[in-house]
């Protein structure tokens, strides 16, 4: 079974064995939507699709589907009853554009929506199927979960597509790519993929087949491998982003963490405490971006500033210590540098960033120049940080490194 998504993503398809073969976004264009129906209803079994269900007149998906497969439009009462109680609800008068909503392709299920106005359509025509979903998130996702995929999970067969996700920090995508080629063209019914995302790489690893037991046994020899050619630079194994991982080995380590940021402006704080339970491990942090608060939140020497620069080792040193001792946390990180655009030197160009990590046994400092632009620098900045406090833990006592990881 063969499958085009229209601006949605793919992978859930994949793992029910069901080969996404192509992607299209189009815009609020009626001749461009049916070409891209229309092509894809020749190709295909199945099409699902998201957005252009809403009540104005851009919003076109539902009627050129129907025009597509010869469907009359029918007005749906119990839909229509459906979207005047919400209007109610919200104390306001329901608009007439809203009755396009209620308006359904004959012969087609209605996909209930209690999460927004736009009910959901799945058709069935001559052997093929089309999902019609909404495009917000918060609606598409619980759809798809709830009434698509129990009607595809019956459709599916025993082919499926198991998936590895790693991802590596502090190396080049063509370094990586260079160091993991003997091994994975190794293995001819595996698709590698190296994508290069803000601050790492990622390697996806995808087999099809419908032996579990050997596809698990392939990807794990292939894993292992990469683990010999990048040793402690591969950071996760199973998708998980970088503030997860250190999360874990806090949690894991019991171990507390506070920041001291300038350049980034509190996107590692941020990070750290987009994971539920951070208040566990997260003390607090503060963001001084001026050489007074600096001293005044993080206890650098005013002579240290005027003599060395805010933007060095030795701040972010001062910065990493002052906040770990003011807040009485394990680790304590200082980050400092030029974000850009402007601010640099031909001594300091943009990009330049100190940063530090200090705990009882001594202080680590990096200082390191990135490319790109203002949100480029903060976030590279923000990795760098996460992964400094993930090789703290990975040798110093903390969790074992990587198999055939070296120890420096």
């Amino acid at each position: 079974m063969k499958a085009e998504i229209i601006a949605v993503v793919t992978e859930e398809l994949n793992k029910l064995g069901i080969e996404v073969v192509r992607k299209t976004i189009v815009g609020d264009n009626r001749d461009l939507l049916a070409e891209a129906f229309r092509d894809a209803l020749d190709r295909v079994a199945l099409i699902v699709a998201s957005g252009g269900l809403g009540p104005t007149e851009d919003d076109l998906t539902r009627e050129t589907v129907a025009e597509l497969l010869g469907r009359k439009l029918q007005r749906n009462d119990a839909i229509l009853r459906y979207i005047e109680g919400r209007f109610r609800q919200l104390g306001r008068e329901m608009p007439a554009v809203n009755v396009r909503q209620a308006m359904v392709p004959e012969g087609a299920e209605v996909l209930e929506n209690p999460r927004g106005s736009a009910p959901g359509l799945w058709l069935e025509d001559s052997g093929r199927c089309v999902a019609l979903l909404p495009g917000p998130p918060r609606e598409l996702k619980p759809m798809y979960y709830e009434q698509v995929l129990p009607r595809l999970e019956r459709r599916r067969s025993g082919i499926r597509m198991f998936h590895r996700e790693l991802r590596v920090a502090g190396m080049g995508e063509s370094r990586v790519e260079q160091r993991i080629r003997p091994i994975y063209t190794r293995y001819g019914d595996v698709n590698t993929t190296i994508l290069a995302a803000p601050g790492e790489i990622q390697i996806h690893l995808r087999m099809w087949t419908d032996d579990a037991a050997q596809a698990q046994k392939t990807l794990d020899e292939i894993a292992q491998g990469f683990e010999i050619a990048l040793t402690d630079r591969i950071f996760s194994q199973d998708g998980s982003s970088m503030e997860e991982v250190v999360a874990r080995l806090l949690t894991m380590n019991k171990a507390t963490i506070s920041a001291a940021e300038s350049c980034t402006g509190g996107l590692l704080a941020q990070r750290l405490t987009s994971i539920g339970g951070s208040s566990s491990y997260f003390l607090g942090g503060v963001v001084c971006y001026s050489n007074e608060l600096k001293t005044v939140w993080a206890d650098v020497p005013p002579e240290l500033i005027q003599a060395k620069g805010a933007v060095s080792g030795e701040v972010a040193i001062a910065l990493a210590e002052g906040i770990r001792r003011h807040v009485g946390s394990t680790l304590g990180v200082g980050i400092t540098g030029i974000a850009g655009p402007s601010g640099g030197s031909d001594e300091k160009p943009v990009g330049t960033v100190h940063i530090a990590l200090s705990h009882a046994g001594g202080v680590k400092e990096r200082g390191v120049r990135f490319p790109g632009d203002r949100e480029a620098i903060r976030w590279h900045a923000s990795q760098l940080a996460l992964d400094m406090v993930r090789i703290h833990f990975l040798y110093n006592g903390g969790e074992p490194p990587a198999r055939g990881a070296k120890r420096s």
